[in-house]
């Protein structure tokens, strides 16, 4: 239950770092790259989703209205996943995406340009920085290991929903071994492919790279067609479509009265309101899920607002993803 807490808390942190670079990106600007960064927070909520469908389904009681969740930006991702990588809250750039977006979604084994990942998975030594795909591999072995008594949660806490593709209630152990299994794919493939197995796009990781290289990556025309290569259609960057907005805001750093500090306190105030909301979700209500749809709707237009600096007196500025309690 502690693991699966975690793992809910590291889905959460890695959304807010994905959506400041999206925010950033002028409208219709880079529309291949904000496609690519857009389809990669909507797995993001699903994995999110999967995570709390998990931590019910053995009991416990997933937590998402408290600051204490929250992750610090710039800082590292919860617990050892990936340690020594620092995430924050910066504008698009191919630097940031190489270095820090791959950084998270890194596989056990990546697929090199001329063929895919292969071999068996690592299985992490306790207490040592773990992938992604490693820490939910060693939450899956100890699931399968507790066998179907473990699931002692109730059904009607589970989330299933078509505006969540993929979104499965978690009964037993089959059910959270999909679950698992599509997390892993989704970020950073299969060990033999790069290709994600639900949806059928490549994983998190090489999306991410398509930008870094500048093409999609595809299979590569040789006799067995078993390698990959970034030879697709072309994935251009335009910096001057990218906003100046700063890096790593936080709502102190704005001046007190100021357009900006007033903006930044209602977007984090509705971001704290969300947050609720999907803990309401995933502890009984699940159809509070629509009412959370629309509280993302008013994030992405007050961000976009912030970022225009249309709210904040022409001086571009960025949301900072702070816990905002009613004051």
């Amino acid at each position: 239950r502690e693991a699966l807490q975690a793992a809910l808390e590291l889905e959460h942190a890695v959304i807010p770092p994905y959506l400041y670079a999206l925010y950033s990106l002028e409208p219709g600007g880079n529309r291949t790259v904000a496609e690519i960064i857009r389809s990669v927070v909507d797995e993001e909520m699903l994995h999110l989703t999967l995570a709390a469908n998990l931590l019910n389904a053995v009991g416990g009681r997933p937590v998402l209205d408290s600051p204490d969740i929250l992750a610090r930006y710039p800082g590292p991702l919860p617990g050892t996943v990936d340690d020594g990588l620092v995430v924050g809250l910066a504008p698009f750039s191919v630097p940031l995406v190489r270095d820090t977006f791959m950084g998270i979604e890194q596989p056990e084994l990546p697929a090199g340009h001329g063929g895919p990942a292969g071999g068996s998975a690592a299985p992490g030594v306790p207490g040592e920085a773990l992938t992604i795909g490693q820490f939910y591999r060693q939450i899956r072995t100890t699931l399968v290991a507790l066998g179907q008594d473990a699931f002692t949660g109730r059904p009607h806490h589970q989330v299933a929903t078509n505006l969540l593709p993929g979104a499965i209630p978690v009964t037993g152990v089959a059910s959270a071994c999909r679950a698992i299994d599509t997390i892993i794919d989704q970020g950073e493939g299969t060990l033999t492919s790069p290709l994600e197995v639900v949806g059928g796009d490549v994983a998190h990781y090489y999306r991410f790279a398509e930008i870094v290289h500048g093409r999609r990556l595809i299979r590569s025309p040789s006799p067995s067609g078993r390698h990959w290569a970034y030879l697709g259609q072309p994935v251009t960057v335009d910096p001057a479509a990218v906003r100046p907005v700063p890096v790593n805001p936080a709502l102190a750093g704005y001046p007190a009265g100021s357009a900006a500090h007033h903006a930044c306190k209602s977007f984090n105030y509705t971001y704290t309101s969300l947050l609720k909301v999907l803990h309401a979700t995933f502890n009984g209500t699940p159809g509070e899920l629509m009412s959370a749809a629309s509280l993302m709707s008013s994030l992405r237009q007050q961000a976009l607002d912030m970022t225009a600096a249309t709210t904040t007196n022409g001086v571009p500025a960025g949301p900072s993803f702070e816990w905002q309690a009613t004051d």
